[in-house]
C-alpha cells in the first residue's frame, strides 16, 4: 500500500512542479491562499494523527522532541530562506542562492518523508500523512522549478524537478523496509516522527503569518483557505 501512496507523491509533485514550465506568469495571490490551505491542513493532520501517536509511542520524550524539531526547522530556514514556506526570503537584490535554497529544501524533503514509512497504531495516519505532505509539496516542487528555471535554465529546472520529486517518497521507502527489518533504525524513526513534527508546526504556523496581504493580514479568502485546510483534516479522521 505505501509503494501505491509513494508513486501517488512523486507523480503528484512532478506535475504540479511543472507548472512553471508552462505558465508565463502565476497569480502570487492565488498561491498565497494555497499556502494558507496547505498549512493549515498540515497543521491539523499534525494535531490530529503525528502527535497522538507520538505521545502514545514515547510520551516521556515527545516533548522535548517536538520543540528540537521546532527549532531544527529555523536552522534549515537559514539554508532554505524560507522556501519550505512556499517563497524566498531573498530581498530585491537579486542574488539567488541556488546551491543553498536546494540543499536545504532538498534535506527537508528527505526529513519530512521518513514518517511516511513509519507503522502506526492508528490506520488513517499514513493516508492522512501522505495527503498532508503532498498538499505541502505542491507550492515546493513549484517554487524548485521557477528558482532553477529563471537562474539555470528549462533543461536543469526539469532535471532538479524529477530529483526534487523523488526524494520524499524515496524517504519514505527506505524508512519502510528498513524500519521493518532492523530493530534500531525502527526506534530511530520512532525518534524522528515528533522531530519532523515540530518542523510541520514551524512551517505552518509561519504560512499563516507570512501568506496573504503584505501586512500579513487575515482577510476572509485567506481564512476561508484555512478553514478549508482544517476542515479536510478533520475529514481524515474518517479514514479510521
Amino acid at each position: 500500500m505505501q509503494l501505491h501512496y509513494n508513486l501517488q507523491l512523486f507523480i503528484l509533485t512532478l506535475i504540479c512542479g511543472s507548472l512553471p514550465l508552462w505558465l508565463k506568469k502565476r497569480d502570487e495571490q492565488q498561491s498565497n491562499y494555497l499556502l494558507a490551505f496547505s498549512g493549515s491542513f498540515l497543521l491539523s493532520v499534525t494535531f490530529l494523527h503525528l502527535l497522538p501517536e507520538t505521545f502514545t509511542d514515547i510520551p516521556a520524550k515527545a516533548g522535548y522532541l517536538l520543540l528540537a524539531g521546532f527549532f531544527i526547522q529555523l536552522i534549515i530556514q537559514k539554508f532554505t530562506h524560507g522556501a519550505e514556506h512556499g517563497h524566498t526570503h531573498l530581498g530585491d537584490h537579486g542574488h539567488v542562492p541556488l546551491f543553498s535554497i536546494l540543499f536545504g529544501l532538498s534535506f527537508h524533503a528527505f526529513m519530512e518523508g521518513l514518517p511516511l514509512g513509519f507503522n502506526y497504531h492508528i490506520g488513517s495516519t499514513v493516508p492522512s500523512l501522505y495527503l498532508a505532505v503532498s498538499v505541502h509539496k505542491i507550492p515546493e516542487a513549484m517554487l524548485v522549478t521557477g528558482l532553477v528555471l529563471h537562474t539555470k535554465g528549462r533543461r536543469s529546472a526539469i532535471a532538479m524537478l524529477l530529483l526534487f520529486s523523488l526524494i520524499t517518497p524515496l524517504a519514505g521507502a527506505i524508512a519502510g523496509y528498513a524500519g521493518t527489518h532492523y530493530e534500531p533504525i525502527r526506534d530511530a524513526i520512532m525518534l524522528l516522527v515528533p522531530v519532523v513534527a515540530g518542523s510541520f508546526i514551524h512551517i505552518s504556523t509561519t504560512i499563516f503569518f507570512e501568506s496573504g496581504t503584505r501586512q500579513h493580514a487575515m482577510n476572509s479568502r485567506k481564512i476561508l483557505a484555512i478553514l478549508s485546510g482544517v476542515c479536510l483534516g478533520l475529514l481524515t479522521l474518517i479514514f479510521e
